[in-house]
């Protein structure tokens, strides 16, 4: 736990005036990416990131410090998030296709699609915006998370729980997803 950390909690663990106003405006952000990609429903989102800190707020006695706060505030983010989406059962990932030879590029996770480079044009960026909006919540999330917010995949496993490998072949298949519905989009043959 880095110093600002171990200062943080605690403060909140001990009650201090203000302490846990700051703990929720540092991680808000955060709090509120996670939940808003895997839901995608406005006010479900406040409702969620609200059911997250109080739960912060409850469990923050366990938070031993293995990892960053962030990582720890995030993965309750995930957690909760994740289980509104089962309880109203909205599956959460895309099942793979089981023809798909994908696996075995597993830890491959540069396979040479610049997401960035495929915003450049506004009509490219529109397209890959609504393309990202339609995957499923899971794939959405990692890809976001990783992508657009530079969330090294050792992090991403600690906020989801999730194998690093699994998160690697869930980031080469959504970017050949994309990559296919965008040449689609454009009328590029591949």
């Amino acid at each position: 736990m880095t110093d600002p950390d171990q200062r943080l909690v605690a403060d909140v663990l001990a009650g201090a005036p203000g302490a846990f106003e700051r703990l929720v405006r540092e991680y808000q952000g955060l709090c509120w990416h996670i939940i808003q990609r895997m839901v995608r429903h406005p006010d479900d989102t406040r409702e969620l990131c609200q059911e997250a800190f109080l739960r912060v707020h409850q469990c923050l006695h366990q938070y031993r410090g293995d990892s960053a706060l962030k990582s720890w505030i995030g993965q309750v983010a995930y957690s909760v998030a994740k289980r509104h989406l089962e309880k109203r059962r909205i599956p959460i990932a895309e099942v793979a296709d089981p023809d798909d030879d994908g696996l075995s590029l597993l830890d491959q996770v540069s396979d040479g699609f610049d997401l960035e480079a495929a915003c450049a044009d506004a009509e490219i960026a529109a397209g890959l915006h609504a393309e990202i909006e339609a995957l499923a919540p899971l794939q959405r999330t990692l890809l976001t998370l990783y992508h657009l917010d530079d969330v090294p995949i050792v992090e991403i496993a600690r906020i989801t729980g999730l194998a690093e490998g699994t998160i690697k072949s869930h980031l080469f298949r959504t970017r050949a997803r994309l990559r296919e519905r965008l040449q689609a989009r454009m009328g590029v043959t591949a």
